[in-house]
């Protein structure tokens, strides 16, 4: 497998000599998961962070009556994993799953440390994404008081707007923290709005 789709993400914010990308393409390994296999699962400490070359998952929390809350979707580009279990090295809180056939480029915790002892800027270049997705978790949970679920599911729509067409309609409805039926009425509103 190729680690340039990592490597284009990098050069996006920062660049690597040849020295520190040998050294980062070292220490990662390339992983192939089945639609419906597990990345991360609820109550295991989550060793690896993943970057999405290919596919889809979604990051859960499973509650007591076995009703799933999906916090976040990831495609191409994108980093997932339980960060806070990743972060911490303790239990993680949620699930991760493959939607699709999903290919990813995977860091181990002992392997990230490494890198970010060895190549200084990634500590800088990781520390914007965490903070970036904290920032954006923060807003999520703001719009979640502040918009009705017809607002958060048009809002979705315009931030995501290729997720839709590969996730089932059930989950988004989960995502959006809504039932199925009511999330059919607000997609029927909205065909007879346009």
């Amino acid at each position: 497998m190729n680690a340039q789709p990592l490597l284009n993400y990098i050069n996006k914010y920062i660049s690597l000599t040849e020295e520190e990308t040998l050294f980062l393409i070292s220490k990662v390994t390339f992983r192939k998961y089945l639609k419906g296999q597990y990345i991360v699962q609820q109550g295991d400490i989550c060793k690896k962070q993943c970057f999405i070359i290919s596919g889809c998952t979604k990051t859960f929390y499973m509650d007591a009556g076995g009703q799933e809350h999906i916090v976040l979707f990831a495609i191409e580009d994108w980093w997932t994993s339980d960060m806070g279990s990743f972060i911490t090295q303790a239990p993680a809180d949620f699930n991760v799953q493959c939607i699709e056939n999903t290919e990813l480029i995977q860091i181990t915790y002992e392997d990230n440390e490494e890198i970010l002892r060895e190549i200084p800027k990634l500590e800088r270049f990781f520390r914007k994404i965490v903070e970036s997705a904290y920032a954006a978790s923060q807003k999520r949970i703001i719009r979640s008081f502040s918009l009705t679920a017809k607002e958060q599911y048009l809002f979705f729509k315009e931030q995501y707007p290729t997720i839709e067409q590969r996730v089932p309609q059930y989950m988004i409805a989960s995502y959006l923290g809504i039932t199925k039926e009511f999330f059919s009425k607000i997609k029927s509103q909205l065909a007879i709005e346009e």
